[in-house]
């Protein structure tokens, strides 16, 4: 015989079933926030003291919720925040995925469009960038006058704010050609990377004074109490999302919330002890 809570749990299962699926096809997709960052760098230069910098990954637009309505959304966030730099970390497009329909990647450029900032807007490419065509895309940003960076650096000034910016190209499907990159670079200068997988991390010159990526979009499957199920990465939980620190090292992995989010983030120097 049941006992009254026996009898009951089948139905709790049920409506906690429910609850995740809701939140992990519906809500958690579907939402949209402006979230702000404060990274202390060592070595950061004095002139560069509190840059804000907005980093957009994995826009994935198409895909269910990620229309082109949303990208606006997304733009008019980032631009709202008064970011110095934008970085944009790849995965504009969508393949094959339930529900979603695949948006060319020059309307997706032409949304893009509109963003600026005094030390520019740069992009490299994902996984899904590379699957569907390469220079199709490359092509559709540098037309609207967004630079890609892939394996290859810049060096951003704004008055007497100076440092270089190196885009890495994806971890599983780019050239991967990152000392030749690296070795641009001016002794001592200080370093902001980008690239669109972290699973790159480790091979970062721990000269390069912080790295940011996406890809993982904070586990591909995140569901409340029960975390972060599936991340798509090597490396398992260790570059899920947040901001990381391994010796001298610092990242940060572009948390989505799932999908799309702007995140702006102040650089403030270091004060040396």
């Amino acid at each position: 015989m049941l006992t009254p809570i026996g009898s009951k749990l089948p139905t709790l299962v049920s409506f906690c079933m429910v609850i995740l699926g809701l939140w992990a096809f519906w809500l958690e997709p579907a939402s949209l926030n402006n979230e702000n960052h404060e990274i202390v760098l060592p070595s950061w230069p004095a002139a560069c003291d509190g840059i804000r910098v907005a980093v957009l990954a994995d826009l994935h637009v198409g895909s269910p919720y990620n229309g082109v309505d949303k990208l606006r959304r997304i733009v008019d966030l980032t631009l709202a925040a008064k970011p110095k730099l934008i970085l944009l970390a790849g995965d504009y497009v969508v393949q094959g995925v339930l529900g979603g329909k695949f948006i060319e990647p020059e309307i997706i450029a032409e949304g893009l469009s509109r963003l600026s900032a005094p030390m520019g807007v740069f992009a490299v490419l994902g996984n899904h960038d590379r699957w569907h065509n390469t220079k199709q895309i490359e092509s559709a940003l540098e037309k609207v006058g967004i630079p890609v960076l892939e394996d290859a650096a810049v060096n951003a000034v704004s008055g007497r704010c100076k440092f270089w910016i190196v885009g890495l190209s994806d971890f599983w499907e780019g050239p991967r050609e990152y000392d030749a990159a690296f070795a641009k670079l001016p002794r001592g200068a200080p370093v902001l990377a980008f690239t669109h997988n972290p699973d790159v991390f480790p091979l970062v010159p721990e000269t390069v004074n912080l790295t940011f990526a996406g890809h993982t979009h904070g586990g591909q499957v995140y569901l409340p109490i029960l975390g972060r199920l599936i991340v798509p990465s090597s490396y398992g939980q260790r570059y899920a999302a947040g901001h990381i620190v391994e010796g001298e090292r610092q990242r940060g992995v572009r948390h989505n919330n799932h999908y799309n989010l702007s995140t702006s983030l102040r650089l403030p120097r270091r004060q040396a002890r």
